[in-house]
């Protein structure tokens, strides 16, 4: 598919944030739709659990890779044309995932195929979207990023809810006319993309230079935190599931639908409030408070006696990480507004590191303490705690300068 520039005609910066909301649905489908098929792989295809694993790690890995190359490469294809890219990979990625693996003689290497492929478009988005809603026009633009976020978080959700509807009436076999039909949202994105305006993320002027930027210490200061942000949120959501079974007593099915659809929620939800109310919350102030809440919450959901009690404080914790992600980017856009498309790509890279080591450092020390999740839990409170003392360093630079 040839990239075709701009039309003369393009409608308002209003679709332009439409589309940028599509586009975080888009790579809701591509990280959360295949793990809910992870246990129908591993039947249908006879996989064990640790190709079924390495699945994430290469979705993982490629969207890591795609963060350090769009530091350089997005300023010189253009933002439009990076967006359109994306979505191609996005929905072919779906798409394989439907076929490859019914016509190659190893599924396995379809399904590899089709994760590279949506993992492709997923840190393309990543990457991109943000810097396009930072330079629309808008009055506020702090309420603007966290609005965006919470898409992500609605993506999830539907995708959780409308698969499960699907495989419970239409039939959990049938999961490949869904993978398709998933397909058709980025395929209209790649159209509607193509209509709005984008403006220049650096408001046409030359961005810092990568060498200059990664001299500037409240850059680094805003990567520490961008790592905590995604280690907070990522530490307690992609262990809600194990957490609400192992610990609550519940069942897979119930673990899976609660845990990780009521942290989104939440998660939704702090970010459209503080969309709508950031007029009236200064987002330092607020991003401190959400850090002491994520602390209690850890602690709540590790320590409380009450299964009720530990699934609380586990579903909130998603309302208390809600705005780390989207306020640190908007903190970033206000210290460093020069910083251009590289510090965008460097502080996806951050958090996706985050959200690596987050889950990484709670399963580890669980697996330590004998299998106990809540020893995990306890530990991962490192997290919050490092992002309330940057967030008072951050404002102790600001005072400085």
């Amino acid at each position: 598919m040839t990239i075709q520039p701009a039309p003369r005609k393009l409608l308002s910066h209003r679709h332009t944030i439409y589309a940028s909301y599509i586009a975080y649905i888009v790579q809701a489908i591509g990280n959360n739709f295949a793990p809910l098929l992870f246990l129908t792989f591993s039947g249908a295809y006879d996989l064990s659990l640790d190709r079924i694993t390495l699945l994430v790690t290469i979705n993982f890995m490629v969207q890591l890779g795609v963060d350090l190359i769009c530091a350089k490469a997005i300023d010189k294809i253009g933002y439009r044309a990076a967006m359109a890219i994306a979505h191609i990979f996005a929905a072919a990625g779906l798409v394989c995932m439907a076929v490859l693996p019914n016509v190659l003689p190893d599924p396995y290497i379809g399904l590899l195929a089709a994760v590279v492929l949506y993992a492709l478009g997923g840190g393309i988005l990543e990457v991109c979207v943000s810097p396009i809603v930072e330079a629309s026009p808008s009055d506020n633009k702090e309420a603007a990023m966290s609005l965006l976020h919470s898409f992500y978080c609605w993506g999830h959700v539907g995708v959780v809810l409308i698969s499960t509807a699907f495989f419970h009436f239409v039939g959990v076999d049938r999961w490949p006319i869904l993978s398709c039909l998933w397909a058709l949202v980025p395929l209209f994105n790649i159209f509607y993309f193509q209509r709005v305006p984008i403006e220049s993320v650096t408001g046409g002027h030359e961005p810092l230079a990568l060498g200059k930027l990664l001299k500037q210490k409240v850059f680094w200061l805003l990567i520490v935190l961008m790592v905590c942000a995604g280690a907070s949120e990522q530490g307690m959501s992609q262990w809600a599931s194990a957490f609400a079974e192992k610990g609550l007593g519940v069942s897979k099915t119930v673990g899976d639908l609660m845990g990780p659809c009521l942290f989104a929620v939440f998660m939704g939800t702090a970010r459209a409030l503080y969309g709508k109310f950031s007029e009236k919350l200064p987002l330092r102030l607020t991003m401190a408070a959400s850090a002491v809440l994520c602390i209690a919450c850890y602690l709540l959901a590790a320590l409380a006696d009450l299964p009720v009690l530990g699934l609380v404080g586990c579903a909130v914790c998603g309302f208390s990480v809600g705005i780390f992600w989207p306020g640190t980017f908007s903190v970033a856009a206000n210290k460093l507004p020069m910083g251009g498309t590289a510090m965008y790509a460097f502080l996806a890279l951050a958090g996706d590191l985050g959200c690596s080591s987050g889950p990484t450092t709670v399963g580890m020390v669980a697996n330590a303490a004998g299998g106990d999740l809540k020893a995990g839990l306890l530990v991962a409170l490192v997290f919050p705690v490092l992002m309330l003392i940057g967030l008072a360093l951050l404002k102790d630079r600001k005072k400085a300068e």
